[in-house]
């Protein structure tokens, strides 16, 4: 028996330095880069996927805004043609007179007249072969459709701007509550650590004791429970924490040669907190990235409505066309130079243009609807996450006070176990009231912090 689990140790051993082995070769490659939270917002605002597609969005706007103005500003276009007539058309135009005919000397006759008419030869209307080349100056005078869709484009690209505002505020959020968790997550587990070191010196001594007789062996098998009990939540911890910086290395859009380290502790963040400034502050509702984005949505459907409006105007051209030809043949009656001015407007479309310009009416009445119902839903929520940081606040200080009480009652309690004063039924309940209690002391911090980085985003809040 003896030979078989010092087998199985030694295989534990093994399987042990491999999973180390295995860890050190994957972090080879990796660079490590320490952030503090403010460091880890900054570096996201950069970095983060969303914010930098954002920011291209704001780049396309721009462009946008250029490219409808151009619509309305001259445009030079040139055509050329290389044209090829198997057959010339001919054209002949009868009988002329031909001096030449007449007779040198002598009286005229009428015959001699008669004979002096010939057929005159076939003239081609065109060349076989020609380049031609036509250069078109072209300007929009007049279109209502025009108007409102350069003011619509920039509509549009303030629209983007509030967009990147709030994909920030989403991801500073986000980047916040990942790095709070991690803390609460590696302080937790180094109590766990100091729990589980205590409970393996005890248990060693108690084990001991069991040896001499002065303790039941439930005691040692009690301990041994809880030892396990406790490394059985080291695990799950750990890859928790492991799940939460694979996490915050996507939010930051970090790579994955580069190892996310955290600088800030839980102590530091807890005392930094200061929320009474945040809960006094004052909503204001035009601050509000999402707010901002209704009232755009309202302006591009007051636009669209406008657009639909002007359609019934005309729309009023000009364009000067210069032709050149490689060739010109005998008879041209194309002109070189054309002036043309032109100007279209629709008369009749059986109703579908006044059913469209309902539509687009009844479009911008529901953005009007929406604007409002946004709007107190904004103020609704900035009042409901100032009232939940308050409360979390007061949940947070209470949990505190238990914590320390219940951490004292459990080191009262194993002193006076290892003294054999008190039970192991009794060391176990005050164990677990404690770790019971620091969860929820923990969870407390996180949702502390959780419901301020809600509260900032909501008020639109920027990093100092």
């Amino acid at each position: 028996m003896k030979t078989q689990h010092n087998t199985k140790r030694h295989s534990f051993g093994l399987t042990v330095l491999a999973v180390l082995m295995l860890a050190a070769l994957s972090s080879k490659g990796q660079q490590a880069k320490q952030f503090s939270l403010e460091q880890a917002q900054r570096y996201a605002l950069e970095n983060n996927t969303s914010i930098r597609n954002a920011m291209l969005d704001v780049k396309i706007a721009q462009k946008k805004i250029w490219e409808t103005t151009a619509i309305g500003l001259p445009q030079v276009t040139a055509k050329g043609q290389y044209q090829n007539i198997f057959k010339v058309p001919m054209v002949s135009f009868g009988m002329s007179f031909d001096p030449t005919l007449l007779p040198a000397t002598g009286n005229l006759t009428k015959d001699d007249i008669l004979n002096a008419y010939a057929m005159g030869p076939a003239m081609p209307l065109g060349v076989k072969e020609n380049t031609t080349l036509d250069i078109t100056f072209s300007q929009l005078l007049f279109s209502g459709s025009y108007i409102v869709g350069l003011q619509a484009s920039r509509v549009y690209a303030q629209l983007s701007n509030q967009t990147l505002q709030k994909s920030k505020n989403d991801v500073i959020e986000s980047v916040t509550t990942t790095y709070c968790m991690i803390l609460v997550g590696e302080e937790s587990r180094a109590i766990l650590k100091d729990n589980l070191s205590v409970v393996e010196k005890t248990l060693y001594e108690i084990d001991e004791m069991y040896g001499q007789g002065f303790v039941e062996k439930t005691d040692v098998d009690q301990l041994r429970v809880t030892a396990n009990n406790l490394r059985n939540s080291l695990s799950s911890l750990e890859r928790s924490i492991l799940v939460a910086y694979n996490l915050m290395q996507v939010q930051m859009g970090t790579p994955d040669s580069v190892r996310i380290s955290l600088t800030d502790s839980l102590p530091g963040v807890i005392a930094s907190l200061n929320i009474e400034p945040l809960v006094a502050e004052q909503f204001i509702l035009n601050n509000s990235p999402e707010y901002q984005l209704v009232g755009t949505a309202e302006q591009l459907a007051r636009l669209d409505y406008k657009r639909e409006k002007w359609e019934f105007l005309p729309t009023v051209s000009a364009a000067f066309v210069h032709n050149e030809k490689a060739k010109t043949p005998e008879f041209d009656f194309s002109p070189k130079n054309v002036l043309a001015i032109q100007a279209t407007m629709p008369i009749f479309t059986s109703g579908s243009r006044l059913a469209r310009l309902s539509q687009k009416k009844m479009a911008l009445e529901q953005a009007r609807n929406n604007r409002d119902y946004v709007s107190e839903s904004l103020k609704l929520a900035a009042s409901q996450a100032q009232y939940d940081l308050l409360s979390q606040n007061e949940t947070f200080k209470n949990q505190k006070l238990s914590m320390e009480l219940s951490r004292d009652i459990y080191n009262r309690t194993l002193e006076k176990y290892r003294q054999g004063v008190a039970a192991s039924l009794d060391l176990m309940n005050t164990q677990n009231q404690y770790l019971s209690s620091l969860s929820n002391y923990y969870q407390s911090v996180f949702n502390v912090v959780q419901s301020k980085a809600k509260l900032e985003k909501i008020l639109n809040k920027e990093i100092k």
